[in-house]
């Protein structure tokens, strides 16, 4: 494991209590970030966290459960990390172009199966389509694991 991923998942240990979520899944965000080719900094810990607790209280209230059902790991961590680059570039603190958006899907058809790609565009459109996607990731999974409240 790189040698930031271990300093940011050390902060993110120290930060992160009264939750359902293990250290698993805390290097599994910090690995996909790191595959859309952002270089993690040391104080990221904390918007991460941040990210984190509120996937995990949406996917939580939403399924009316006490913790992310394992069914839901990837979506969870997708959605994190679309939150998270979603702050960090309103906040002003991201390059979009030190990212890898070669590969930016434009639009899913899911009957078709149907995926494009699409190089034209810019690479703040290509963003913000990744960052949507990310971000909406599983909503329909999301509702199979769902509970009735009583």
């Amino acid at each position: 494991m790189n040698e930031m991923i271990q300093k940011v998942l050390a902060n993110i240990l120290t930060i992160m209590n009264n939750t359902s979520l293990s250290e698993p899944f805390y290097e599994a965000v910090l690995k996909r970030l790191v595959s859309f080719g952002y270089n993690l900094e040391e104080d990221d810990g904390w918007v991460l966290c941040f990210c984190m607790q509120k996937v995990e209280n949406h996917i939580k209230n939403f399924c009316n459960t006490d913790s992310i059902p394992d069914g839901l790991f990837n979506a969870a961590v997708d959605r994190i990390c679309g939150e998270f680059l979603f702050t960090k570039k309103q906040t002003g603190q991201l390059n979009i172009g030190e990212l890898d958006l070669d590969g930016a899907i434009t639009s899913i058809k899911e009957g078709d199966t149907q995926i494009n790609f699409d190089a034209g565009s810019s690479d703040e459109s290509r963003f913000n389509q990744l960052v949507n996607y990310l971000m909406n990731q599983g909503e329909g999974d999301l509702i199979c694991f769902r509970k009735i409240r009583w």
